[in-house]
């Protein structure tokens, strides 16, 4: 049994280290999700992520290196650092070094068909993670992976326009979007918009972008307080940016979730611990755990299988309770 116990402790040791060696590994390029083993038939999977400007991509980030290592898939990683250009770039790397499947979450909508025409000619097949492409030529690529933003602005608007409902004057609503241009930062707004159009004392005073971020949503927030004497509702497309409009609202003497009611999308811990303090008010869901569902379709479309055009993650909304039942065995 000791034996048995040792060699058990050994293989998990090395486990250990080969997941830390792949998670350390966030630069540019790297192949942090490898795993052992090392057969001419693993699957070789490029993949270039948006970059690491919240924490959602960050837990994006380890969960595709963790589910590539589970499931021996070798992981080619790009960070593109929050610019298109650094990920055609890193499309192009890929398709020099043949790799049998290429995954991207795209940092803007448009301007891709030239290079995913070069992955199809090349006969590797794309699937898009998280963003989609505007490219009206769907062949490009197999599948898409992910939210349905316009459906995630859509319920925080519905929930606004249900708390909001009694009230008789305007309501002054400022909106942190994120990155322009990017498939979220233009779903999400829509579905907000079209949701609170609903009640016409909701409007929008203020919109600008805070390239989903902290500091970017703390930057533009202290320039909407100064501009905007009266305000009531902040919508911020992500968390992050949300958590930065925090601190500008309590440093202008504001209580958050009281005197700013505050709707956010994503449910990383920040955030899910800010609405079970009170301090948020509604958050929607927007899960970034796909790695496994991105290994298990890219053996598939490797495999030659049909998969469907759009995959949609399963995903709920949240209130202060139902965030304090959640934040315990929030992996996130």
């Amino acid at each position: 049994m000791r034996t048995r116990s040792t060699a058990r402790t050994v293989v998990a040791a090395l486990a250990g280290v080969l997941l830390a060696a792949g998670m350390a590994a966030c630069g540019n390029s790297d192949t942090g999700g490898d795993s052992g083993g090392g057969g001419n038939d693993k699957l070789v999977l490029g993949f270039s992520q948006v970059g690491a400007e919240s924490g959602w991509r960050t837990a994006n980030t380890t969960s595709i290196k963790e589910a590539a290592g589970e499931a021996g898939v070798e992981l080619k990683f790009d960070d593109a650092q929050q610019k298109q250009e650094n990920q055609i770039k890193a499309i192009r790397n890929f398709i020099q070094q043949k790799v049998d499947v290429i995954a991207f979450s795209p940092v803007v909508e448009s301007g891709w068909d030239t290079v995913l025409k070069e992955a199809k000619d090349a006969k590797i097949p794309v699937i898009l993670t998280d963003r989609a492409v505007d490219s009206a030529d769907k062949s490009l690529y197999k599948t898409f992976l992910g939210s349905d933003f316009k459906k995630e602005g859509r319920l925080a608007g519905e929930w606004l326009v249900e708390q909001k409902k009694a009230a008789t004057g305007p309501v002054n609503i400022v909106e942190l979007q994120g990155t322009t241009g990017s498939a979220p930062a233009n779903d999400r707004k829509a579905g907000f918009g079209e949701a609170i159009a609903a009640n016409p004392n909701l409007k929008i005073i203020a919109s600008q972008s805070g390239d989903f971020t902290r500091a970017g949503g703390k930057q533009v927030m202290e320039q909407f307080l100064k501009a905007n004497p009266k305000i009531d509702v902040l919508f911020a497309h992500n968390d992050d940016m949300g958590l930065g409009a925090l601190e500008a609202i309590t440093a202008a003497g504001k209580v958050p979730g009281k005197d700013i009611t505050i709707i956010t999308v994503d449910a990383v811990k920040d955030g899910m611990q800010a609405l079970a303090d009170g301090k948020f008010n509604f958050i929607a869901e927007c899960s970034p755990l796909l790695g496994p569902q991105l290994m298990d379709l890219a053996k598939k479309v490797k495999a030659g299988e049909e998969v469907p055009a759009r995959i949609e993650t399963e995903e709920t909304t949240f209130t202060q309770e139902t965030a304090k039942e959640a934040l315990p065995n929030r992996k996130y």
